[in-house]
């Protein structure tokens, strides 16, 4: 094996930044090397509750499986040497014994010459008899005989002691990791505890000011910690015992307090946040005061996860996570999971692979390799992987994707149409039975419930309007949500169809300004007086939509040529625009009323949006797309639209 050297400690000033970036590949082999090889902790298990442990050392079995000579079937226990003439002509005759071995009965009478005894599947075979014959080839003369019109070899439906595991055989090695099959192995030899390798007992620490536990009310500028939830449950999915002690302010003396606690108690410490140039990032800081050597590397050539830490002090391994949820999972699968499946003695995870086209242009940095979450949907000539694109702090978007895709260090791009590998979250891929993809709304989530409760996977993937379009013609999807205005015939969506495409009508949402309730520059002002209201205000912040949105257009239309401050805030979701008035971050902005009145906002109503659906006329036929139709036509759905806000069409 190759050596690698460990980087020597640096002064705790220089651990203050970022070190060195490091590709991904060296770090990891830096971040090995420091810890391995070590001794493998072990602990004895009773059998039931080994399962999913590896095995600590080989288990050599100390009897003989099965125990005794045992008949296979049901029949009659025979010499075969009597039977050597015996044929449908010539039957042999045999006078039967007067017991019947049963499983768990030992023989009593030996089998003479001449002479056969009753035998059940599993019994032992009695002195003398070295065949069975089974009990559908044998003809009874009366009660006491029997006769046999074929031939028997020596041997015929008998299993030998020892010829399923004999004594002093390795039955398992160590590292196999104990199943439903090793157990019953085990069980078989008699074995009713086992020595396998204790699990990583690993600590996990959420850090930063902003943190609530879920459950807990969240104050202002606060956010929940998902972090600890994830990180703890993917330590249990590769073979840790993980600890969660909760979320710690960036406070350096209270939490290098936590930190060495938790290094006392555990074989290993993951933190996550702390790991960027923030003055309040303060976890790399500590690392140099728990042990040699430290630090291995602080700054790995990954997108998402460059801030990643890596540390060994004393012989444990310290990991920083960043802070943003899908950073953290990426970096902990990439880079953390291979370290720590082997100190579980655990081997490593086969990760399955499938070839998938990338419909859409993918930017990427040039130095950092790059991990791309997609969700894979069914296209005319195969898999198609749409890039999520919701960022490093989005969590939906790692539990909704299907799996990731690389791009190389030396790559600024994935081109469209390109052919590439993705890598499965889960074994197996389920092409899902309806694809929308375009512009989501929560009404179509009242849509699509009637279909997730029959078994029907649907996949949603939100595009916008125009992505839906495209993605329709090319064949990826069987519906896509659209709300376009079109200026010239002042008309919703139907001017946007090309050939191959219908629309089918959905519901209208109401469109209009929304601002914080109480707010006098637009209570009981129409929709065109509270614009022309806020521009005369000069500290009056609006909030906009991004470019494409139907939202937008109307807009755009309402300020002429005007752009207020805050014109170029563009967030691309109605419930982002609600969120920054909400919190005061702008004063007024443009969303549909179901969102406004959820976030206890005032609303003045503008002009209805019509959001409907463009179908593939190909696929319109199919079983799932006609259980969408159905559902958006019943009376429950519809109900269901009105109760949220909508107007059904």
């Amino acid at each position: 094996m190759t050596s690698v050297s460990v980087p020597k400690i640096r002064d705790s000033r220089d651990q203050d930044q970022f070190l060195t970036i490091l590709t991904r590949e060296e770090a990891l082999v830096r971040f090995e090397a420091a810890l391995f090889p070590r001794a493998m902790p072990a602990e004895a298990r009773l059998l039931a509750a080994a399962l999913g442990y590896p095995l600590a050392r080989d288990i050599v079995a100390d009897v003989d499986v099965p125990p005794f000579d045992r008949s296979n079937v049901d029949g009659f226990a025979v010499r075969s040497a009597d039977l050597a003439s015996a044929s449908e002509a010539s039957p042999v005759r045999f006078v039967l014994n007067d017991e019947v071995i049963g499983c768990g009965t030992a023989p009593s009478r030996p089998v003479l010459s001449g002479t056969a005894t009753s035998i059940s599947t599993g019994g032992p075979l009695p002195r003398g008899a070295d065949a069975i014959v089974m009990v559908e080839h044998t003809h009874p003369v009366g009660i006491s005989a029997i006769d046999i019109r074929r031939a028997a070899s020596p041997g015929q439906f008998v299993s030998y002691a020892g010829s399923d595991i004999a004594r002093g055989e390795a039955v398992l090695r160590a590292g196999t990791v104990i199943g439903s099959r090793e157990i019953g192995m085990c069980a078989a030899c008699g074995i009713a505890q086992v020595s396998v390798v204790r699990r990583p007992r690993v600590a996990v620490i959420s850090t930063g000011d902003e943190l609530v536990q879920p459950g807990e009310m969240l104050r202002p500028a606060a956010i929940y910690d998902t972090n600890g939830a994830i990180v703890s449950a993917a330590i249990h999915e590769n073979g840790g015992e993980a600890v969660f002690l909760g979320a710690i302010a960036d406070d350096e003396q209270q939490l290098e307090a936590a930190m060495r606690k938790a290094l006392a108690t555990s074989d290993m410490l993951v933190l996550s946040g702390g790991t960027s140039k923030g003055a309040g990032d303060v976890s790399h800081r500590i690392i140099a005061r728990l042990g040699k050597p430290g630090i291995i590397a602080h700054g790995v050539a990954l997108k998402p996860g460059k801030p990643l830490c890596l540390a060994v002090c004393d012989g444990k391994p310290v990991v920083i996570l960043p802070g943003f949820p899908t950073s953290a999972m990426f970096t902990f699968h990439d880079m953390i999971v291979p370290v720590l499946r082997r100190m579980a003695g655990l081997p490593p995870r086969s990760d399955a692979k499938v070839t998938a086209k990338v419909p859409v242009r993918i930017a990427s940095e040039l130095g950092r390799t790059e991990f791309v979450m997609v969700s894979l949907v069914d296209g005319t000539e195969g898999l198609i992987a749409y890039p999520s694109g919701k960022g490093s702090g989005a969590i939906t978007s790692f539990a909704q994707a299907d799996g990731f895709l690389k791009i190389d260090a030396l790559a600024d791009q994935m081109a469209a149409g390109s052919e590439a590998e993705v890598t499965l979250f889960t074994p197996h891929v389920r092409v899902p039975d309806l694809v929308i993809v375009g512009s989501h709304c929560t009404g179509l989530d009242l849509v699509t419930a009637p279909l997730a409760r029959a078994g029907l996977v649907v996949r949603s993937i939100a595009v916008g309007s125009l992505g839906g379009l495209a993605a329709a013609k090319r064949g990826e999807c069987d519906i896509a949500p659209i709300h376009l205005f079109d200026e010239k015939s002042e008309t919703y969506n139907t001017p946007f169809l090309s050939d191959g495409l219908e629309l089918v009508p959905g519901w209208r949402r109401m469109q209009g300004i929304v601002f914080r309730a109480g707010d006098a520059r637009f209570e009981g002002l129409s929709a065109q007086a509270a614009v022309r209201a806020a521009l005369a205000d000069p500290g009056c912040t609006m909030v906009n939509r991004n470019q494409g949105a139907g939202t937008r257009i109307l807009i755009d239309r309402l300020l002429g040529e005007a752009r207020p401050d805050g014109y170029w805030n563009q967030p691309k979701s109605h419930n982002a625009v609600a969120a920054a008035i909400a919190q005061a971050r702008a004063d007024w902005g443009m969303t549909i009323a179901p969102v406004a009145h959820a976030s206890g906002l005032g609303f003045i109503a503008l002009a209805e949006e019509h959001y409907d659906l463009a179908l593939v006329t190909a696929r319109k036929q199919r079983p799932a797309v006609q259980a969408f139709l159905d559902a958006l036509a019943s009376e429950e759905t519809r109900a269901a639209l009105k109760q949220a806000g909508f107007r059904p069409a």
